[in-house]
């Protein structure tokens, strides 16, 4: 089983932005802690501040060679119908997820474009969602 998590932007700044919200944690750590909590499947990992390229990354791995993916699109979530098409077109299932639990923040947060094109959501547990989201794809194979 191999299994793929997309970040968006800013994401590569995880430790260093606005750690009373995003945690302390690298993102290196973040994925070192679900590689081993998960080491009977493949992880791999992308991360783009640039839409094109979540874009091109949900084509390349959506139809084979990949189980499932997880998604932080960061804010592409709230402004990107394009990213929302790309999961509508893929074949394999699609997790989203978000460090902060969106629905008590900035009202712009609250809407999610990807959200309806997605398998399921899962937000507001910190970092340790994408562990929630690797498992739920996993379940999904049961």
């Amino acid at each position: 089983m191999r299994y793929l998590i997309i970040n968006g932007p800013n994401l590569n700044l995880l430790g260093r932005r606005e750690p009373g919200i995003y945690g302390n944690s690298s993102f290196d750590e973040v994925l070192a802690d679900v590689r081993s909590r998960h080491s009977d499947v493949t992880i791999d990992y992308y991360q783009s501040n640039h839409e094109g390229d979540i874009i091109d990354t949900l084509h390349a791995n959506g139809f084979e060679g990949c189980d499932g993916i997880v998604i932080n699109a960061g804010a592409y979530t709230h402004t990107s119908v394009a990213i929302a098409d790309a999961i509508r077109a893929i074949r394999v299932p699609v997790v989203e997820v978000h460090i902060s639990n969106v629905h008590t923040r900035e009202e712009f947060r609250r809407h999610s474009f990807l959200s309806e094109a997605c398998t399921g959501i899962i937000i507001g547990f910190g970092t340790n969602v994408y562990n929630l989201g690797i498992q739920a794809l996993k379940d999904l194979k049961r």
